[in-house]
C-alpha cells in the first residue's frame, strides 16, 4: 500500500456525494443536457429477421409536419471503416436481424419523428432464418476469441472408475440488461467536430472506437458523460445507437438531435446476454474429492458480430481434478448482436457448475460446502500459478454461521410451514481481479483544496464518493477540499467502468498522481500548481491468479399445492479486498444478488423461433426484481487487504455478487422440494406434482 495513503476517509461510511443532486434533478443525465434548437429522431426498424429491404418509400414521411430529415442506406453519411458491422450501419439494404436500422426520420418534436416513421413503407425481400439455438446445431463453431479448449488427463475414464458421477445439462435464458436511464445520446457536428452527450460507461474507449469509423481525430469527437443512470455492461462498448443519432446529426449540420433508445428498441439494439447450454460431467470418490471434470458450454452469437457468452471461464480455475475438458463453442444466428451483462461468462456459466455441485453433494452423502471445501484448490488449476488471495472457504465458513446453515435439513421436503416446504441453498462464487494500464489522473491546487480530474463513469454505483475518498486520503486532506471530475474525454484518459476493474484502475492513476504531485510540490504547494500520473499494468498479473471469492446463501419457500415460490432471505459473504466505502459497496452487493434473483426466478426474453424477435420486450412482460420478491437481502465481506490488487489493496466488486447467486436460488428450491431445476428461470410450475 502506498506510504501516501491515510485512512481518514477510505473505508468510512460515506453518503453518496452526488446523492443530494440526483435527489433533487440537478444531476445531468445525457439527454437532458442543454442544447439550443434540438431535434428528434426516431428509427425505422426492420420487421423481418433475415433478407433485405428491397424498397423504402419516405415520401409521405418526407412531407409530414415538422419533419427536417428522413435517413436510410441511399442518402446516409460515409463511413471511413465498416470493419464492425454492428456500428456499419445504413451501408445497404441487407438485414440481419429484426429490429436492425433501417433508417431515421429527424423532426422538430418526438411526436412528429415518430409519426412520420410511421408512413415509411418498406417491402421485403424475406429470406429463411435461424434463430434457435441447439446444441447440435451444424453451424456450432469454435470462438474466435476467448481461452480455448482445455484438455488434461483423461477424463471419460476417470468418469468411468468414478465412485460417484454427474452427469446433467443445464440452461441459462436470453436475458437482457434493463437500466433505470435508457441509452440516450445528443449528437451535435459543429466545423467538422462531433460532440455526444452519451450514457456510456466509458468516455474515452467510446471515442477511440467511434472515431475512426467516422474518420475523425481523437480531439474532433468530444464525448461527455458524468452521470449514468445504470450499465450493467449494456453501456461498456458503443452500440448502433450512437452511431445513428451521429450520422442523423452529420446530415443537419448546426443542429443537436437527440435520441432516447426505448425500452422496446433496447431488447434488440443495445446488447443482451446470450443464453447458454451447459453439459456438465463429474466423477468423484466415495469421500467427493473430484477426480474428473468435463464442462461443455454452447452459447448463442449474431451472424452480424460473434460475442461469445464465455461460460466455461468459470470452469476453468473454480475446482481441483487430476481431469479436466472444458470446451465452448458458439452458434450464429439471424438474432440482434449479444454483448456484455453483469458478469459476462461467470454469471451463466457458475449455474451449471454450482447445481452440478450440489446434485454431487447429494449423490455423494456429504454438506455442500464441506464438499466445495474438500475441493479447494491451492493453485489455479488453469494456469497453475497460485492465487492472489483464495479465501472461498473462509467465506463458505463465516457466511454458513451467519446464514445459520446448521438450521438446515439435508433430506428434501422435510421442512414445512403451514403449507409451505421451505429449502436452504448455497453456492460459490468468483470474479477475476482485474486492473486496467493506461487511465490519468490530473491534480491541481486551487485556492480552496485540490481538484482532481480523470474521466472516469460512475453508473450509480458510487464513484463520485469512492474515488473522492481515495484522492483525499492519498493527499492527506478532508474529502470536503476534493473537487472531481469525471465523465469528458477533455479529461485525461481513463478506461471502461467495466470487468469490476473501474475504481481498482482509476486509483492507481490517482496515487501515482498523489505521488508525483508530492514530489515536485511539496506539502505546501502554491495555488495553480499541477501534476499527473498514469496508471500502470499490474506486475502481479504475471505471478499470480488474481481472483476474488465469495460464497452465497439462500432461503425459499414453495407452496407444495400452487408451486409459488417466495425467497425469505439471502445472504452474501465475499472476500474482495480493501473496501474503500461500506455503503456503496453493500448496495453493489446485493445489487449482483438482486440481479441474480432475476436471473433465477424472472427473467427470459421469449424468443419468437417464427420471427425472430423477442415478444416480452417491455418491463410489462419482461419482469426483473423488485423489493417484494425478496424478504430479507445483506450483504457482508471479510476485512481484509490485497497488496497484489494494486496499490489500493482493491479488488473490484460491481460483478462478483451476481456470480453464484441463482444457482443458490435453485439449490435451495431443491432442498425445500425435492425437485431438480436445470433451466433458468424456476418457474413455480415445474414444483407441482406431475
Amino acid at each position: 500500500m502506498s506510504d501516501l495513503l491515510a485512512t481518514s476517509a477510505i473505508g468510512t461510511r460515506q453518503v453518496r456525494l452526488d446523492g443530494p443532486d440526483k435527489v433533487r434533478g440537478r444531476a445531468t443525465y445525457a439527454y437532458e443536457h442543454p442544447v439550443d434548437d434540438p431535434l428528434y429522431l426516431c428509427p425505422l426498424l426492420a420487421m423481418i429477421a433475415r433478407g433485405r429491404a428491397a424498397t423504402i418509400d419516405t415520401s409521405a414521411a418526407e412531407a409530414a409536419d415538422g419533419v427536417v430529415h428522413v435517413l436510410t442506406h441511399e442518402n446516409a453519411p460515409a463511413l471511413q471503416s465498416t470493419d464492425d458491422a454492428e456500428l456499419a450501419i445504413l451501408r445497404s439494404p441487407e438485414i440481419g436481424f429484426r429490429g436492425q436500422y433501417l433508417g431515421a426520420v429527424i423532426a422538430t418534436t418526438p411526436e412528429q419523428a415518430r409519426h412520420a416513421a410511421d408512413l415509411i413503407t418498406v417491402s421485403y425481400v424475406q429470406e429463411d432464418h435461424d434463430v434457435e439455438l441447439r446444441e447440435d446445431h451444424p453451424a456450432s463453431r469454435t470462438p474466435e476469441s476467448g481461452g480455448g479448449d482445455v484438455t488434461v488427463g483423461d477424463v471419460d475414464s476417470a468418469l468411468a472408475e468414478a465412485a460417484v458421477s454427474i452427469d446433467q445439462r443445464y440452461s441459462t435464458p436470453m436475458e437482457h440488461n434493463n437500466p433505470m436511464e435508457p441509452h440516450t445520446t445528443i449528437a451535435r457536428w459543429d466545423r467538422g467536430e462531433l460532440t455526444l452527450w452519451t450514457s456510456t460507461q466509458g468516455v474515452h474507449p467510446a471515442r477511440s472506437t467511434l472515431a475512426p469509423i467516422l474518420g475523425l481525430e481523437p480531439d474532433q469527437l468530444r464525448i461527455v458523460s458524468p452521470h449514468v443512470g445504470g450499465g450493467f455492461g449494456s453501456k461498456g462498448v458503443p452500440h448502433a445507437d450512437m452511431m445513428l443519432a451521429a450520422l442523423a446529426a452529420k446530415a443537419v449540420p448546426g443542429r443537436p438531435v437527440k435520441y432516447a433508445v426505448t425500452r422496446q428498441q433496447m431488447f434488440s439494439i443495445t446488447g443482451y446476454r446470450a443464453p447458454t447450454l451447459q453439459h456438465v460431467r463429474l466423477g468423484a470418490r466415495a469421500d467427493g474429492t473430484i477426480t474428473a471434470f468435463a464442462f461443455d458450454a454452447v452459447s448463442m452469437s449474431s451472424q452480424t458480430k460473434e460475442f461469445p457468452e464465455e461460460a466455461t471461464k468459470p470452469a476453468r480455475m473454480m475446482y481441483a481434478g487430476d481431469n479436466r475438458r472444458v470446451t465452448q463453442r458458439v452458434v450464429p444466428l439471424d438474432v440482434p448482436v449479444p454483448s456484455w451483462m453483469r458478469a459476462p461468462g461467470e454469471a451463466p456459466g457458475m449455474v451449471g457448475i454450482e447445481i452440478a455441485m450440489d446434485e454431487l453433494a447429494v449423490a455423494s452423502g456429504i454438506d455442500p460446502i464441506e464438499l466445495r471445501v474438500r475441493n479447494d484448490p491451492e493453485n489455479d488449476p488453469d494456469t497453475g500459478l497460485p492465487f492472489n488471495q483464495r479465501r472461498l472457504v473462509d467465506c463458505l465458513r463465516e457466511g454458513a454461521e451467519r446464514f445459520g446453515w446448521d438450521e438446515r435439513s439435508s433430506q428434501p421436503r422435510t421442512q414445512r410451514d403451514n403449507g409451505w416446504l421451505i429449502g436452504m441453498g448455497v453456492a460459490s462464487a468468483t470474479y477475476p481481479a482485474g486492473r486496467q494500464p493506461g487511465s490519468v489522473a490530473r491534480i491541481r491546487r486551487t485556492s480552496d483544496g485540490y481538484e482532481v480530474a480523470i474521466a472516469a463513469a460512475d453508473l450509480g454505483t458510487g464513484t463520485w464518493t469512492a474515488l473522492t475518498q481515495v484522492a483525499a486520503d492519498s493527499l492527506d486532506v478532508p474529502i470536503e477540499q476534493v473537487e472531481l471530475q469525471i465523465g469528458d474525454t477533455d479529461l485525461p484518459n481513463a478506461t471502461v467502468a467495466g470487468g469490476s476493474t473501474g475504481l481498482a484502475s482509476w486509483s492507481a492513476a490517482v496515487l501515482a498522481a498523489a505521488e508525483t504531485f508530492r514530489h515536485e510540490h511539496g506539502t505546501d504547494p502554491a495555488s495553480g500548481a499541477q501534476s499527473q500520473g498514469e496508471a500502470q499494468a499490474n506486475p502481479a498479473a504475471e505471478k499470480f491468479a488474481l481472483h476474488s471469492f465469495g460464497a452465497h446463501f439462500a432461503e425459499v419457500r414453495i407452496h407444495a399445492a400452487t408451486g409459488e415460490i417466495r425467497v425469505d432471505r439471502m445472504f452474501g459473504m465475499f472476500s474482495a479486498g480493501r473496501i474503500v466505502n461500506p455503503r456503496t459497496a453493500r448496495s453493489q452487493f446485493i445489487g449482483g444478488m438482486t440481479m441474480g434473483l432475476g436471473m433465477a426466478l424472472l427473467e427470459k426474453g421469449e424468443l419468437d423461433p417464427r420471427f425472430g424477435h423477442v415478444v416480452n420486450h417491455d418491463l410489462a412482460e419482461y419482469h426483473v426484481p423488485v423489493n417484494a420478491d425478496v424478504a430479507e437481502i445483506e450483504a457482508a465481506w471479510l476485512d481484509e487487504e490485497d497488496p497484489r490488487a494494486g496499490p489500493l489493496g482493491a479488488r473490484g466488486i460491481g460483478e462478483i455478487g451476481i456470480v453464484g447467486a441463482a444457482a443458490a436460488l435453485a439449490n435451495a428450491a431443491y432442498n425445500a422440494t425435492g425437485v431438480r431445476v436445470r433451466d433458468l428461470p424456476l418457474f413455480g410450475d415445474v414444483f407441482l406434482p406431475r
